[in-house]
């Protein structure tokens, strides 16, 4: 029993160190994995709807998610096959989504169950295996739609696909050992307390009996899982001859390495980080082409709602006699994102839709291919984050307009013209996406930055 009872405090102090590294070391990653795992999804999720693969769920916005869940991924009919998808990849969309910006990543958080959730999600599309004639009808729907994808898509098309499908597969591995890293934790805790308020409570002989253990545990852990195989670990660790050996071997796969001093990193080539960042801001051009067309389409259908053969007459004589025409004022509001607060905008159609016309053209310069890239070239560090810096505010505050646009096109119009009003959130979540990448390329450079600020303060080259 004293040997018992020292293993439990060694086991106790093990845990406490590795729950620590975890949380400063490994949960961190694991989050950065996830997040990165998201935006590939995003990516191709929204090109699956900009491609007419499956339609947007009208109720995705409203879903209330209070814990993870896998979505279904039971076999479907051919018949079913568009709602299906377009109902199934909405609801992983949102889950992703609820996991990288709601879900806490502490050790006292992810018990065995929650890790379990996240990698049933992880492993809700096979994305390392993303083939017409896999098992999962789901990732087999996604392979052939992918594949569909990819004809006759334009080179910048094609570059988002493969970084995409890169990222996701790369991400998977990693991904899957910071949970089993978790598992692990959270298996010998759940041990820990076992031996702590039910088998050191019991006879020796009960010990040794998991009907005896299983009987106590309701007593004294209501409400919580009980897990007979790691139940039979403790027993088999505790009053078995291997006993010592097996719980060796357990304190020595949870000691945390010593922190080896850092490397000295090569330096960096800030500006090219900066100068991808903008780039990515230029990729944003062809959706917000694509979202021009279509308001002015939708403003048509509601101009011709609201107006008839009055207003058309009127336009008429307006253009014959170079009149200029009365202001097309709308009414907006939008939910301010940093307070929570709803937001009234009054904007002039006609000036927003020149301004966004001179941005598309700013942003079309600088998307890889276009003439503005080799003036940035020669540019300085602070001349290219200001640039990039304003690219990605422009770009949020043309996004945030547009989104309550598209909702007030949809408000406005009677419901007999609702069918012809074109939605815009595919492009917005496009958009959006391109903003999170660039953003992450500027913080990246800062985070180099600053890396070499402080190498420079302690006397050490970073070229070393």
């Amino acid at each position: 029993m004293a040997e018992l009872q020292e293993y439990i405090q060694t086991l106790s102090e093990a845990l406490r160190n590795r729950a620590g590294w975890l949380e400063k070391s490994e949960l961190p990653k694991l989050k950065e994995g996830l997040r990165m795992y998201h935006t590939g999804f995003a990516s191709l999720y929204n090109l699956y709807l900009k491609k007419g693969l499956i339609h947007e769920d009208p109720y995705k916005q409203e879903a209330k998610i209070g814990e993870l869940e896998i979505p279904d991924s039971r076999p479907f009919a051919e018949g079913k096959r568009l709602e299906e998808l377009t109902l199934r990849l909405a609801a992983y969309d949102n889950q992703l989504d609820f996991l990288v910006n709601f879900y806490q990543f502490s050790v006292d958080f992810l018990n065995l169950d929650r890790v379990r959730r996240i990698a049933g999600l992880v492993k809700y599309i096979d994305w390392v295996n993303l083939t017409p004639d896999s098992q999962s009808a789901v990732t087999r729907a996604v392979a052939e739609m992918t594949n569909q994808v990819k004809l006759g898509t334009d080179q910048l098309t094609m570059s988002v696909i493969g970084e995409s499908l890169s990222n996701l597969s790369k991400s998977y591995t990693p991904i899957m050992t910071y949970l089993k890293l978790i598992t692990d934790y959270q298996k010998e805790l759940y041990k820990l307390e076992l031996r702590e308020t039910v088998t050191t409570q019991l006879s020796q002989n009960d010990a040794s009996q998991i009907a005896a253990i299983k009987k106590k545990f309701a007593q004294v852990n209501q409400g919580k899982a009980f897990f007979p195989d790691l139940v039979d670990e403790v027993i088999k660790e505790d009053t078995t001859k291997e006993g010592p050996e097996l719980r060796e071997k357990i304190l020595k796969s949870l000691q945390v390495a010593e922190a080896k001093p850092k490397t000295v990193k090569p330096v960096v080539n800030f500006k090219s980080i900066l100068l991808e960042g903008i780039m990515v801001t230029g990729s944003t051009a062809s959706a917000f082409n694509d979202v021009l067309a279509k308001i002015d389409e939708n403003k048509s259908v509601l101009d011709n709602q609201k107006h008839g053969f009055w207003h058309s007459l009127k336009k008429l004589l307006n253009h014959l006699f170079n009149k200029e025409a009365d202001p097309v004022i709308y009414d907006l509001e939008y939910i301010d994102a940093a307070k929570g607060v709803p937001v009234r905008e009054r904007v002039n159609f006609t000036v927003f839709h020149s301004d966004l016309e001179r941005r598309i053209k700013t942003l079309t310069a600088v998307n890889g291919r276009g003439p503005g890239m080799s003036k940035l070239e020669n540019m300085q560090d602070e001349q290219l984050i200001t640039f990039l810096e304003r690219n990605i505010r422009d770009i949020q505050s043309f996004h945030r307009t547009l989104g309550a646009m598209d909702e007030y096109f949809k408000a406005e119009v009677d419901r007999a013209e609702r069918e012809k009003i074109k939605g815009i959130k595919p492009e917005l979540a496009t958009i959006k996406n391109a903003t999170v990448r660039a953003n992450a390329k500027r913080h990246e450079y800062s985070a180099q930055k600053e890396e070499e600020e402080q190498l420079k303060r302690l006397g050490v080259s970073p070229s070393a």
